[in-house]
């Protein structure tokens, strides 16, 4: 006789594990005993014929088995999670897992507190935010959301725009006194250009916008990094020329502790939602999105600014 099939229950208290990373924080989440929880993983692992967590004093970790159940177990809990809502009602709390993925200094400064008041508005709702400094597939990738700097969106994705920005070209007034002020894109060869890995551009390569017209100008310079903030610093320091979005620039162009470069030349670079299916066939999704809407909204901002 087979073993039955695994329980929703069961594979709920394996992905509160294995987001966890304890058996007694994941206990503490579902209000329940560390005991209860050891004895659910134990049948669930029974029951599949397979080990699915390494267990030390201090963590546990997936076996290679664990993270393909993971994945299954996410899968079957989001789709039983979205009939659920789907058959409840709009009215329904979003509930389950959401993958978000984005930018690393946009992703911890605007996105990460935009995800925990999100949490404590859906309180069934548990997100898991990845940063990196590269163009996520989201679909082939696993995620959920991407919310992402920059136009360049593959067809075959979805997007809505959250907000409006552009990137600039600035300095510090200490590198333009002792450099001097470039009057061109070409000039900007002759000048230490901080480059950025930017997750929508070429590395090292400026595509910029006027009146119309679009230059490609190919920089250099002693400094270059995959970390937006660290090129930031750089440019503070007087360690040269910055494209950076208004998103961040905006602060530090009105102290004066930035001044622009070449004004007229920008780069679109929008923020943007980014998910691979439509928004009506995932509640927790939906929510999210609209959520994000109402958070980059220009009042919105301006009010967190105060």
């Amino acid at each position: 006789m087979s073993n039955p099939a695994p329980s929703n229950d069961d594979l709920r208290v394996f992905t509160a594990v294995v987001l966890k990373s304890s058996f007694s924080a994941a206990a503490k989440d579902l209000g329940a005993s560390p005991a209860y929880i050891s004895k659910r993983i134990k049948v669930l692992e029974d029951q599949l014929g397979t080990q699915l967590l390494h267990r030390t004093t201090r963590q546990v970790a997936l076996t290679e088995d664990g993270e393909r159940v993971y994945r299954w177990a996410q899968r079957i809990l989001d789709d039983l999670d979205q009939l659920l809502q789907e058959v409840g009602g709009t009215r329904a709390q979003p509930r389950g897992v959401l993958r978000v993925c984005s930018s690393f200094g946009f992703g911890r400064q605007q996105v990460a507190p935009a995800l925990g008041e999100l949490t404590a508005r859906y309180p069934k709702l548990q997100v898991r935010l990845d940063l990196f400094d590269r163009l996520v597939d989201v679909a082939a990738e696993g995620f959920d959301l991407d919310v992402r700097v920059g136009d360049d969106i593959a067809p075959h994705l979805i997007a809505r725009r959250l907000a409006h920005n552009h990137r600039i070209l600035c300095a510090a007034p200490a590198y333009l006194a002792q450099h001097g002020t470039p009057r061109s894109l070409d000039e900007l060869k002759a000048h230490a250009c901080l480059a950025i890995k930017e997750r929508d551009h070429p590395f090292g390569v400026w595509r910029l916008q006027s009146e119309g017209r679009e230059q490609m100008v190919k920089v250099q310079g002693p400094l270059s990094s995959n970390d937006g903030e660290v090129a930031l610093r750089w440019a503070l320091d007087g360690r040269g020329i910055l494209l950076r979005s208004m998103w961040q620039l905006a602060p530090l162009l009105a102290s004066g502790a930035l001044v622009p470069v070449l004004p007229g030349w920008e780069q679109p670079a929008n923020i943007w939602a980014v998910y691979p299916v439509r928004l009506e066939r995932s509640a927790k999704l939906r929510a999210a999105v609209e959520f994000l809407v109402q958070w980059f909204k220009p009042e919105a901002v301006a009010q967190r600014c105060l």
